[in-house]
């Protein structure tokens, strides 16, 4: 099994930043995508940003040129800069990997508890 510890949530205005940061550990022997995803109040959770091990990078459209999505390999480790933050970004933030447990499984999605972001004045 896989567990996630995210930290970084928290409460902050219009127009400011917040990091967040998703460690993977357990029975991990690859992570092919690591990212994030949020759920608003009454809304269907959708992708924040997302990060596979060759770099590629993916956002969803209401966070590009915003939010940037990184990852440190060497610790299992994705992170989410959130820069010009809007009220309508206030969501919980989900930390998402696809990892692979043993060479020439599948990878299997696992997601983190979340944390939540509050924008507001």
């Amino acid at each position: 099994q896989v567990q996630l510890v995210e930290s970084g949530g928290g409460l902050v205005q219009p127009g400011g930043s917040l990091t967040l940061s998703c460690e993977a550990s357990g029975e991990i022997f690859s992570i092919d995508v690591m990212g994030w995803y949020r759920q608003a109040p009454g809304k269907e959770r959708e992708l924040v940003g997302t990060i596979t091990s060759g770099g590629r990078i993916n956002y969803g459209d209401s966070v590009k040129g915003r939010f940037t999505v990184s990852r440190d390999s060497a610790k299992d480790t994705v992170y989410l800069q959130m820069n010009s933050l809007k009220p309508q970004d206030t969501a919980v933030y989900y930390c998402y990997v696809n990892v692979r447990e043993a060479w020439g499984t599948y990878g299997v999605d696992s997601w983190g508890k979340g944390t939540l972001v509050s924008v507001s004045s």
